[in-house]
């Protein structure tokens, strides 16, 4: 009878209520979910095909009619395209965890036609709501400390985290002062934290 009555009470509906809202409010904002689902992704090393400048060479015009067979000589054989070119490595670092477990290793590379490229190699974290790549300038500290300081001083978004497992490559704008943006973290922007990061040496 006193559980009847209980229900019946419009201050328990209300509170019911607010507790339904309360739930609805916290699955959105941490996805608990997600500490179980996994985002692969798995592109390749950037390359580029000619240095800067290089001109393709026309295609598929008609060849000089020859005036005499007899003494033509042999035309030189045509240019094959130039073979591909892997980046230079300017810089690189090993993650370590900070809330979250995280593996990998970080490269900064520079294309040959001087873009530069933040490629995150063998990466394993966990998945997480709203992850971005973020280049700072503050130094990476191991355990809890690091957890919280990597947005203190100045910090340079790539973009989205593409995946939480495998290879991926993240354009830098070519205006990015990469003399004092020496530290790679996998941010968490909802919650402030890192959930791992790399020094870059």
């Amino acid at each position: 009878m006193r559980v009847k009555r209980l229900l019946r009470h419009p201050v328990t509906w209300g509170v019911l209520a607010l507790g339904a809202v309360a739930l609805g409010v916290a699955l959105y904002l941490f996805q608990p979910w997600r500490l179980f689902t996994v985002v692969e992704v798995n592109e390749a090393l950037p390359v580029a095909t000619a240095p800067p400048g290089a001109e393709a060479a026309p295609q598929g015009e008609p060849s000089e009619p020859s005036t005499s067979s007899a003494s033509s000589e042999p035309s030189a054989p045509s240019e094959s395209p130039a073979p591909a070119r892997e980046p230079k490595t300017l810089s690189k670092g090993t993650f370590v965890s900070h809330e979250h477990k995280t593996e990998g290793r970080a490269r900064v590379l520079e294309l040959p036609d001087g873009s530069r490229v933040l490629r995150i190699e063998d990466l394993n974290t966990s998945d997480g709501p709203d992850l971005r790549v973020w280049l700072s300038d503050q130094p990476v500290k191991e355990g809890t400390a690091g957890w919280f300081n990597l947005d203190d001083g100045k910090h340079l978004e790539l973009g989205d985290l593409k995946g939480n497992r495998g290879n991926a490559n993240y354009a830098i704008p070519a205006g990015a002062d990469l003399d004092s943006l020496k530290s790679v973290t996998i941010w968490c922007k909802r919650f402030s934290v890192s959930f791992g990061a790399a020094a870059l040496t």
